[in-house]
């Protein structure tokens, strides 16, 4: 794990970037493609294979919630979509190629997970402890709440190894961590219990009484290919309705799959498509009240023509539209007419060894209990300290999560995160904006690469005024009329999404503020010779973003965005 050195016998800057799904091949791709010559980096896996959330996340009907021609690189659109989104075994597949055409297996060590990275000044490196484990040992059945998995880890018997590397990249996301419910009597239950993350193949559903807790994206999901078969007994345990938009997916046509390969300006136009069909979606929710309760009205007629009369009044929200993650439906609705689907608004009081106690004081028996319950999204999984404190002891200082651009954090020099802290949009592709955050790391990264920096650091001073920049948007956002997985605790501050349209984001990340960022300089001079003409070119309008790109110009950008960030 030490660094490589060069011809001229300098030590070559490595990169290691934690986590194999779509954020860190996405990052190792672009390096290739920036950097053709860099070879000394790695990419260290938990898991067996590449894929992260689209390994982990193998339950029935898994599928892409945005339209998978947007849902991809830009750098590498696929014409053999057969569907508007794709099933996971699709996205996985799609992945792997990306492994292949970039020569990335010598780079990847799966089965083997970080455990610590702590900065060394006298050295300029992160010292990097990684342990490896068995598969099955990176998803298992304990709650991750309060870090009790950190205890367990700590446990495991695997092989310990240390190095280093200058440039750390976190592709975490933010689905690393499962949660389950608070609910008494968890552990008592005698059937089968698994997350809807770590689903359990070796459990039959047929002929079984199954509960699933949750009714989110993937019980949304899951539950229409599961009551497909009628021996299954179905009862689905909501505490607060989703708003539901209308199901968008479908088949291509022969002749659109030939258009989308043989006419790549006309895939290319596609993908646009969807872009802006998206960053619309925003503006028809989230700015405008009168648009949202138009939208609203759709949404509620599309309830009450498709779901059984006597769920409309449950299913309806209270809250407005775009508070909470909006809901593709892939067949839900639907389903719940199916004489095997039962829902069940009681409530949970807790699991008793056979099944399940409402808070009516009704005892419900089960076979099997499925939680789609989703993810711990404010707090941070690994154990990274910077200069004087580590990820989560910073953000608990700062009340939430909190950074630079949902990118880099103040007090940790040449650490980057991809999908970090307000950074989803709640309505287009997380593939989009990694993209657009890969981009703005490289750009850091290059100088550090040529050997001209030692480390960049975003300045506290910075990252404060950006949050207080971004929370005073979504003081005025939709975002806080509810409770949310958006929310740090689900009902504190907003650490989630981004307040703006995609495009917003990519305006705002489409070139560094260098006055933003502590140099290391090994030779300052040259370092602000070098300064002044990248800012020159800047002004020029040179910089390549790789997403948003010889479609538009830059005026054309820079009037669409006035009118989003209004």
């Amino acid at each position: 794990m030490s660094q490589s050195t060069s011809p001229g016998g300098e030590k070559v800057p490595r990169i290691v970037i934690v986590g194999a799904g779509i954020g860190g091949l996405a990052f190792a791709v672009n390096l290739r493609r920036r950097f053709p010559g860099f070879n000394n980096f790695v990419i260290y896996e938990k898991g067996g294979d590449v894929g992260g959330t689209w390994r982990d996340n193998t339950y029935p009907g898994c599928s892409s919630d945005v339209p998978v021609h947007f849902y991809s690189l830009s750098s590498d659109l696929n014409p053999n979509w057969d569907r508007t989104h794709a099933s996971q075994s699709q996205m996985q597949e799609y992945m792997r190629n990306l492994v292949k055409k970039y020569r990335l297996s010598p780079h990847l060590v799966f089965n083997t997970l970080v455990t610590s990275a702590t900065w060394d000044p006298t050295t300029s490196t992160y010292q990097i402890t990684t342990t490896s484990i068995k598969p099955g040992e990176d998803r298992p059945w304990w709650r991750e709440t309060d870090f009790e998995a950190d205890v367990k880890r700590d446990e495991l018997k695997g092989d310990v190894r240390k190095g280093e590397a200058q440039i750390l990249i976190s592709a975490l996301g933010f689905l690393e961590l499962v949660r389950f419910p608070d609910i008494p009597g968890l552990d008592t239950f005698k059937g089968s219990k698994f997350h809807s993350g770590t689903w359990d193949h070796d459990v039959d559903l047929k002929g079984k009484r199954v509960a699933i807790v949750g009714n989110g994206s993937s019980a949304s999901q899951m539950i229409p290919v599961i009551a497909e078969d009628p021996s299954v007994r179905i009862t689905n345990f909501c505490r607060t309705p989703n708003w539901y938009m209308l199901p968008l997916r479908h088949g291509y046509f022969k002749f659109q799959i030939w258009m989308c390969k043989y006419l790549p300006f006309y895939m290319r136009l596609y993908r646009w498509w969807n872009f802006w069909k998206l960053d619309l979606l925003y503006t028809f929710v989230f700015t405008s009240d009168s648009m949202r309760r138009f939208t609203e009205r759709i949404f509620k007629a599309w309830v009450r023509y498709t779901a059984p009369e006597k769920y409309h009044d449950k299913l309806i929200p209270k809250y407005p539209a775009g508070c909470k993650r909006l809901v593709l439906d892939a067949g839900y609705l639907k389903s719940l007419c199916k004489p095997n689907v039962d829902m069940n608004w009681d409530g949970i009081e807790r699991i008793s060894e056979v099944g399940i106690v409402t808070k009516t004081g009704e005892q419900l028996p089960f076979d099997v209990i499925i939680f789609a319950t989703g993810y711990i999204s404010d707090e941070y999984p690994l154990h990274v300290k910077g200069t004087h404190e580590t990820v989560r002891e910073y953000y608990d200082r700062k009340s939430g999560p909190t950074t630079y651009l949902g990118t880099t954090v103040p007090g940790f020099p040449n650490f980057y995160m991809i999908s970090g802290p307000n950074t989803t949009t709640g309505h287009t592709s997380v593939i989009f904006t990694s993209e657009v955050q890969v981009n703005y790391m490289l750009d850091l990264i290059g100088p550090v690469l040529s050997g001209d920096v030692t480390a960049f650091e975003v300045t506290h001073a910075a990252t404060d005024k950006y949050n207080e920049k971004i929370q005073s948007r979504l003081k005025h956002s939709v975002f806080l009329h509810c409770a949310s997985w958006y929310r740090k605790h689900r009902d504190e501050k907003v650490t989630v999404v981004f307040p703006g349209a995609g495009l917003l984001f990519w305006w705002w990340l489409r070139k560094v503020n260098w006055s933003h960022y502590q140099v290391s300089a090994r030779d300052p001079r040259r370092w602000e010779s070098q300064l002044r003409k990248r800012k020159v070119k800047d002004v020029a309008g040179c910089v390549n973003v790789g997403v948003v790109d010889k479609l538009m110009g830059s005026l054309a950008n820079a009037l669409v965005v006035c009118v989003l960030n209004t």
